[in-house]
């Protein structure tokens, strides 16, 4: 199957995190649609996580899947063992997996649960994991993390989940132009900071948000997981050999 030259991953390995579904999945899939193999991680959704893997197959692309919840931290280094030894070797590593307080069960939870999950999974899973992932990485003498953080986290937005996601959200961008500094040169680290993302919860949204979506962002409309895979196509490839450090928004110009 062939690949287009631009942006080309062709022959690169990828751990995607969280990638049964959502962004994490358009992430996975658009890895594989530009050349590179893919393993796919989830908690629970096997099923889903299987058919992400028979989706990136069907592309001519190898992928696996591995389970873990990263609430268990004293699992994570074998997590990172098991996901090196599947090729020998990995290129990519994009931590996007975090936990959903918007939908579900735990969106019932009060102030203090949600923070300490957010803390937990989103902020120490992510620092934990890059941590380890780079230094691997810097052994081998390349590679490219990637990490996933939030548009409003820096300006602000009103109400619990904005205080919420912006605490932990800001913790994620701050880390990753950190330790881009301390990884240099050898392995690159960016952060994608999503905007007004139709997903889950944007799709079941009340006609209040859909209305201030459209406000806040000059594009006048959501923005779409595959927006969101295709920067991170860009971010891993040659062509941004040297973007490095960088917290890039993907929000349709959103400035308040």
């Amino acid at each position: 199957m062939s690949v287009s030259a631009f942006c080309d991953l062709t022959g690169k390995k990828a751990m995607v995190t969280g990638s049964s579904s959502g962004i994490g999945k358009a992430i996975a899939l658009e890895l594989a649609e530009a050349g590179a193999d893919v393993l796919i991680h989830y908690r629970n959704s096997s099923l889903a996580a299987e058919a992400v893997v028979e989706e990136i197959r069907s592309r001519g692309r190898e992928s696996e899947m591995l389970s873990l919840d990263l609430a268990h931290q004293e699992k994570y280094d074998d997590f990172i063992n098991r996901a090196f030894q599947k090729w020998g070797t990995l290129d990519i590593w994009v931590n996007n997996a975090g936990v959903d307080l918007l939908t579900g069960d735990q969106a019932k939870l009060g102030y203090d649960a949600k923070l300490e999950k957010l803390f937990d999974i989103d902020v120490r899973g992510t620092v934990l994991l890059s941590r380890e992932v780079g230094r691997r990485m810097s052994e081998q003498g390349h590679g490219c993390i990637l990490n996933i953080g939030w548009d409003q986290s820096d300006r602000g937005m009103e109400g619990a989940s904005g205080e919420l996601f912006a605490t932990s959200k800001n913790a994620i961008m701050g880390f990753s132009r950190s330790l881009a500094v301390s990884l240099a040169p050898k392995v690159r680290v960016n952060c994608i900071a999503p905007g007004w993302i139709l997903t889950a919860w944007g799709e079941s949204a009340s006609e209040v948000w859909q209305e201030r979506v459209k406000q806040e962002t000059p594009m006048d409309c959501w923005g779409t997981p595959q927006d969101i895979a295709n920067m991170a196509r860009f971010l891993c490839s040659r062509e941004a050999a040297y973007i490095t450090g960088q917290v890039i928004n993907v929000n349709g110009g959103a400035v308040r």
